[in-house]
């Protein structure tokens, strides 16, 4: 499959794998000078790219970048970002800061990582009653703790 790439901006870095088989293609700050992120703090940091999948059953997912996430407490502010195949607009990556230090993005940083996912587009159904499972109603750690 071959997603199209857009640059939006002269400055703008294609979006590229690591190594031959990381799932994700890294993403990068298109900005034009640094951009601190204060503890508890959230930026908007464009990536200069818009992107165009071939099939309407596949979308881009955005995670954090694990070296971001685990050294320095910069994660993504809506957990993972997701991209729609029908979107043509600027992908744009919400970090947030949860450390008790300020960290800098710089011009270029890899901010996040991109991988292109299917999805099942599956129609919704009113329905009175569900059916009975072994488990039920249970929910958040009903299902023991190990």
């Amino acid at each position: 499959m071959t997603v199209k790439i857009k640059k939006l901006r002269e400055n703008a870095v294609m979006p590229k794998r690591a190594t031959a088989f990381s799932a994700g293609a890294d993403l990068y700050a298109c900005i034009d000078e640094p951009v601190v992120i204060e503890p508890s703090g959230l930026a908007k940091i464009p990536t200069g790219i818009a992107i165009e999948m071939p099939q309407g059953d596949m979308a881009a997912f955005l995670f954090a970048r694990s070296g971001l996430g685990v050294r320095y407490g910069i994660t993504l502010s809506n957990g993972v970002g997701v991209v729609d195949s029908d979107y043509r607009g600027e992908i744009c990556v919400g970090l947030c800061n949860v450390s008790d230090k300020p960290y800098t993005i710089q011009p270029n940083e890899r901010i996040a990582q991109m991988v292109i996912m299917p999805v099942v587009l599956a129609d919704f159904a009113e329905a009175d009653e569900l059916g009975d499972t072994q488990r039920g109603t249970g929910g958040f750690g009903s299902s023991g703790k190990l």
